[in-house]
């Protein structure tokens, strides 16, 4: 079966949906945004992509901080509601009884009910067409202790997160390995080999 093919467009999915937000405790707001990921590893940053003509543009661009809060099913209303309602005329923390936080580094308010959000500072703003692209840098993660587990590590598999992919929301499924599990070797089958080996030269050592 041979592929079909489309004109140009955004078809690299899933991505997260994730709720923004901007402004500070008295004034603020907040914005769904698929169109977001990482950019670099040291120092850590991230971008996110909105267009000029949204409320939460000029909080952003103005301010020069955001907050990326990630979601779950339990947000997922509240992720669509936000997306498609502007901050202009509604209070979306009030009309989606969701909570402001205080961040330790930016003047934004964290939503407490995300599984955890992310203190960004813009350090550049790129304007490419239908959107403009905020690259920014982490300043820190407020995680909910509760999905922290007993090594101190964030277990992202307790969250229920949720993507997005053309225009519908997916919460995501099972885990089916982790980060270089293709090439690691199994214990079991080495330590077979190591055995048969040992078993080799004490045959060869008796003769």
């Amino acid at each position: 079966m041979s592929k079909v093919m489309w004109k140009p467009g955004t078809f690299i999915y899933p991505l997260p949906a994730v709720m923004v937000s901007c402004g500070t405790m008295e004034k603020s707001n907040i914005i769904t945004v698929a169109w977001t990921g990482i950019l670099n590893t040291n120092p850590a940053m991230v971008y996110i992509s909105v267009r000029p003509t949204r409320y939460s543009y000029n909080l952003i661009k103005e301010q020069g901080e955001f907050v990326i809060n990630l979601t779950n099913e339990k947000l997922v209303r509240a992720t669509d509601w936000c997306g498609v309602k502007t901050g202009s005329k509604v209070d979306k923390f009030k009309e989606m009884n969701l909570h402001k936080e205080k961040a330790n580094f930016v003047k934004c308010p964290l939503i407490k009910e995300s599984p955890a959000s992310i203190e960004c500072k813009v350090k550049e703003i790129r304007e490419l067409g239908s959107h403009h692209m905020f690259v920014a840098e982490v300043l820190a993660i407020d995680a909910d202790e509760k999905y922290i587990d007993e090594k101190g590590a964030f277990d992202i598999s307790k969250c229920d997160l949720i993507a997005y992919s053309n225009g519908h929301y997916y919460k995501l499924g099972k885990k089916l390995g982790r980060f270089g599990f293709s090439v690691q070797k199994k214990k079991g089958k080495n330590n077979k080999n190591i055995n048969t080996n040992i078993k080799l030269k004490n045959k060869k050592n008796k003769k």
